[in-house]
């Protein structure tokens, strides 16, 4: 059984800082890490490795530093790394980074199970595992909190609002992974020291000559951020306790003149 497991090198949210003149996000010195969502993915894919054996390639699509995130990856388990890298995806929204990357995939071979986090934190738009599903004409199913292998079929439990729902589907697949899928195992330390010595394989334009120059990057991105900002913060609101309703009713009217706030 081939896995491909597509992550995401990110800012760590917890230190993200905004400029107030350009309202854009400020990178510099701010830690990435791998999206914890693509780890559940990673780690749904050692487990069916474990369980049947299996050959997990992980692919990631950014600058030269995302290799570290594809390291991390390999430490935790994964056999192979590929980097798609190239000035030419830069600025890619959903649709542009999808259709790069299922070019990328295609190049690789054929795959029984792609999977993806369900989205990536630095911007939740949960849409690059089911637009790379669909560049590859392949089924998929979202929000995957349990696997099951049954031959070459899978029974999946697919997380609703308020329930869970049972698929069967065959192979090959796209499955984006949600947090209760499983719990990440940590690296290995000696495959960490392993992946550091190790070459990262890199894809650029030119290792892709399918892909159309129009639809990579900013130019194939139809999406455009006007804006990024932090909201306001408010004040925090005033309880009125105690007494009965008569009393409370006077105090809140006193507190709305004060205010000079009128009905």
């Amino acid at each position: 059984m081939k896995i491909l497991v597509c992550v995401k090198q990110v800012p760590d949210t917890t230190e993200i800082r905004i400029d107030p003149e350009t309202n854009t996000l400020i990178r510099s010195g701010v830690p990435s890490i791998v999206n914890p969502f693509d780890k559940n993915a990673l780690e749904a894919a050692l487990q069916l490795k474990d369980q049947y054996g299996a050959e997990v390639t992980v692919l990631s699509m950014g600058p030269a530093q995302a290799a570290d995130a594809l390291r991390e990856c390999y430490a935790m388990g994964a056999d192979h790394m590929v980097l798609v890298s190239d000035r030419a995806f830069g600025g890619a929204d959903t649709l542009a980074t999808s259709y790069t990357l299922a070019a990328a995939i295609r190049s690789l071979g054929e795959f029984d199970i792609i999977f993806c986090g369900k989205q990536a934190i630095d911007g939740d738009t949960a849409q690059v595992g089911p637009e790379l599903a669909e560049h590859l004409g392949i089924a998929q199913v979202t929000y995957v909190a349990g696997i099951e292998r049954k031959a070459d079929y899978l029974i999946l439990k697919k997380e609703q609002e308020d329930c869970y729902e049972k698929i069967q589907v065959r192979m090959p697949v796209l499955l984006t992974a949600v947090k209760s899928l499983n719990e990440p195992r940590y690296p290995n330390v000696m495959k960490k020291m392993k992946a550091n010595r190790m070459e990262v394989l890199t894809l650029t334009a030119k290792d892709l000559p399918e892909l159309i120059p129009e639809k990579l990057g900013l130019k194939g991105s139809p999406t455009k951020v006007k804006k990024t900002f932090v909201p306001s913060v408010r004040k925090a609101g005033v309880m009125i306790l105690g007494g009965d309703a008569s009393g409370k009713v006077s105090e809140l009217l006193d507190k709305l003149t004060e205010a000079k706030i009128t009905l």
